[in-house]
């Protein structure tokens, strides 16, 4: 087996890391991209009084980054007299991929459009440097070179890949996380999860990205169930952004597969929020490729003893924090969904899927349709 791993992500993780903003950015010129809310106007004046004052913000960042807004947000940086040589992206996975989005485009977002609807022009797109700070812990684009972008008049999820967006910087500070609420912690934790069992069934595993997959799983089995009753416990903060993280340089080589492929149209059309539409299908994923062997099989007997008790190991687990693991739980009748599953097999991320059609079918429209 030929295999390749490279990530050239700069990490510095740990509690009060924050503070290594300034000499990070070296007197740099930076935009900064984050929230309007109040929570996120403190960071912004804490971290000016650490000595990093922004030459811009961009505050007004969607959920779910979609064309409009991001070319507005681009012809706004587009005006600057003085162009940025840093942006600093405070805030979750939305605020991470917008950072991405600005940096590509460099004042033309027509050009990341080119790019993203016709794969062709990359020459011409930016690599403004990004130091990412996550506030969640979930995303993993802190350590990846992809954003996820949505065309909201037709309905469709593109995604920008180019190295030249892999942030300079991936600043962890497991403090950041406290005070999130319990929704949202477990919702991110739940997609920190989805990247790491992803990148096992998946045609670009490699045995890197399996070592760091298999640590991020088990501690966000153990841990997020308890940071779910402890929201305010730092330790066990920490323990999930550095899972969050190992997630992230998990599926950083391989893409995710078909379980976001899936999840997708389920927040477009349904609204249902991403880390659970991208993860209450894993059971019925891990069920159709129980008896694969390879990098898939050696992950999950790593993480769950034996293949075939992953699927009901996961059920249990999503149980025990509320997320119900059918569709028609979130509005999806079975016609839909079946349109959905067949769909999503044909996309880009689900021909990333090791596994059988007809198994995963059988899995997921069957009985449990």
């Amino acid at each position: 087996m030929v295999w390749v791993y490279g990530n050239p992500v700069q990490i510095v993780f740990g509690a009060g890391c924050l503070a290594e903003l300034p000499r990070l950015l070296a007197n740099r010129r930076f935009l900064l991209v984050t929230y309007a809310d109040p929570a996120f106007a403190a960071l912004r004046r804490r971290i000016e009084r650490l000595g990093a004052v922004p030459a811009m913000i961009v505050d007004d960042v969607a959920p779910n980054p979609n064309y409009e807004l991001l070319a507005e947000q681009t012809a706004r940086l587009g005006q600057l007299r003085h162009s940025v040589d840093a942006i600093v992206a405070l805030g979750g996975g939305s605020v991470i991929d917008t950072a991405k989005v600005l940096a590509a485009a460099d004042g033309d977002f027509v050009a990341v459009r080119r790019f993203l609807e016709t794969r062709n022009g990359s020459e011409r797109l930016g690599a403004t440097p990004i130091l990412a700070v996550p506030t969640t812990a979930g995303t993993g684009s802190e350590v990846t070179c992809w954003s996820t972008i949505w065309d909201e008049a037709k309905g469709v999820k593109h995604s920008l890949a180019f190295p030249g967006l892999y942030p300079e910087t991936a600043l962890v500070d497991p403090e950041l996380t406290l005070g999130k609420p319990r929704g949202l912690t477990i919702a991110t934790g739940l997609d920190a999860l989805s990247h790491a069992l992803e990148s096992l069934w998946n045609r670009n595993a490699n045995p890197v990205s399996m070592g760091h997959a298999v640590t991020a799983a088990c501690e966000i089995i153990e841990v997020l169930p308890r940071v779910a009753d402890d929201l305010g416990d730092l330790g066990l903060r920490s323990r999930m952004a550095s899972a969050a993280l190992f997630a992230g340089l998990a599926f950083s080589n391989t893409k995710t597969a078909i379980a976001h492929s899936i999840s997708y149209p389920v927040t477009l059309r349904h609204g249902v929020p991403h880390g659970i539409a991208c993860s209450f299908t894993l059971p019925a994923i891990a069920r159709s490729v129980r008896d694969l062997d390879g990098i898939c099989r050696e992950g999950l007997s790593r993480i769950f003893g034996r293949p075939i008790d992953a699927a009901d190991e996961l059920e249990a687990f999503l149980g025990r924090l509320g997320i119900a693991t059918e569709p028609v739980a979130y509005g999806i009748p079975a016609e839909a969904w079946r349109a959905i599953v067949n769909q999503a097999l044909n996309g880009e991320r689900g021909q990333n899927f090791i596994g059988s059609p007809d198994a995963l079918l059988s899995a997921m429209v069957g009985a449990r349709a």
